[in-house]
């Protein structure tokens, strides 16, 4: 196994970037992620890694100058966040559909205006509808061996689909945990570099991006569904493959606390922990609660979410996003509801909408989710609130 190193999470980032021996970096600054291609940009330098670094003028080129490479076979890696994002967004949809195997860092912040550097989960969930199989971590080695696994899988045969890795911006970007690096020959042996799709050759010439006419264009998005889909299966081999070579485990969804829960919160990303250490400090109480971490975004795992959450009481989604003029404001608890109502699931639910711009999601907060909620598991649906709940809000 590698060595423990102290490590920033936009550093242990670019350490595995670095240990899957990336072809070409093409990346613009922005705050909280700059330090990724920066560190990137060090490696290279040093002659620690050979890859070839594009700077470009803005995220919207970085993107384009990646699916470029990526068409090529070159293994790809970018990295954005926030308005950085909002730029790109256009040429996602374009890595998507062209099936290009590009992996991408968001370190999360808060979309403008007004103008914010700090976290919320705002511009990952902007891109949730661009085709990418999207996943968050709770903490920086997580963050780090993501990377790996994000390789893994785009690359794979029967998937063929851009990765989004994403970390919270200062919370995790920022701040420094022991990192088991996973070195160059480990990461390799794991995710191979591999030319598994279509790429442009002088040789073997091909057409990639050409006028998808009302003859065939449905056709090509029947296929990038079903790849999405199909993904769910390598995901998960791939994260049984993890933890049998690396002996640290991601699942989709992964629950913590009482075996027989009445409630639970719902949360992605450093909130996680947070509201795992607030459990442990409940332990004494008797409490029946729990905390069901989602990971995987794209595909949504929908059948594991189910699996834990049929026999719950009540539940609360911690949003840290919000969508304004939506039925349901918060997009994480949409899809929670979502999932349960297709499955004839019952289970009564609360949105919460918290944290949103850099504003912490402290143990008193969660106290408040979580008396809340037992305040109304005996209620019955017709008395629960139609509108999110605002968590830590001026009034």
């Amino acid at each position: 196994m590698g060595k423990v190193v102290p490590l920033s999470g936009n550093s242990a980032v670019a350490y595995a970037v670095k240990s899957a021996d990336v072809d070409v970096i093409s990346a613009y600054p922005i705050t909280p992620q700059t330090t990724i291609v920066e560190k990137l940009a060090e490696f290279i330098a040093n002659g620690e890694l050979d890859a070839e670094m594009i700077h470009v003028e803005s995220e919207h080129s970085a993107l384009s100058a990646a699916v470029g490479a990526a068409a090529a076979g070159a293994r790809v890696y970018t990295a954005s966040s926030s308005q950085g994002i909002a730029l790109m967004y256009e040429i996602m949809f374009i890595a998507s559909s062209l099936r290009l195997p590009i992996v991408m860092t968001i370190a999360t912040r808060a979309l403008s205006a007004p103008i914010n550097i700090w976290n919320d989960h705002s511009d990952f969930m902007a891109v949730s509808d661009t085709g990418w199989i999207m996943m968050m971590a709770e903490n920086n080695q997580e963050a780090h061996d993501d990377i790996i696994l994000a390789y893994k899988i785009a690359e794979n045969p029967e998937v063929l689909l851009p990765v989004v890795t994403a970390l919270d911006g200062y919370f995790m970007t920022h701040t420094t945990e022991p990192i088991n690096v996973i070195e160059r020959e480990e990461a390799l042996s794991f995710a191979p570099k591999r030319k598994t799709w279509f790429t442009l050759d002088p040789d073997k010439p091909v057409t990639m991006g050409a006028l998808g006419d009302p003859q065939w264009y449905f056709e090509f998005k029947k296929q990038q569904y079903e790849a999405m889909k199909k993904s769910r299966e390598v995901i998960e081999r791939s994260i049984d493959e993890f933890a049998r070579v690396f002996g640290r485990r991601y699942n989709a969804v992964e629950f913590y606390g009482d075996e027989n829960p009445e409630v639970v919160l719902v949360a992605m990303g450093h909130v996680v922990g947070n509201i795992r250490a607030y459990l442990n400090k409940m332990r004494s109480k008797n409490s029946r609660v729990g905390v069901l971490k989602v990971k995987l975004y794209r595909p949504f795992p929908e059948d594991l979410i189910v699996r834990y959450l049929e026999d719950v009481e009540i539940i609360g989604v911690v949003d840290r996003a919000l969508i304004p003029g939506s039925s349901s404001p918060g997009p994480l608890h949409s899809e929670i509801v979502t999932a349960l109502r297709k499955h004839e699931v019952n289970t009564k639910t609360l949105s919460f909408v918290t944290g949103l711009g850099g504003r912490p999601v402290t143990h008193e907060h969660i106290g408040v989710m979580l008396s809340k909620l037992s305040e109304l598991k005996d209620k019955p649906v017709s008395e629960l609130p139609r509108e999110p709940l605002f968590i830590g809000v001026r009034e």
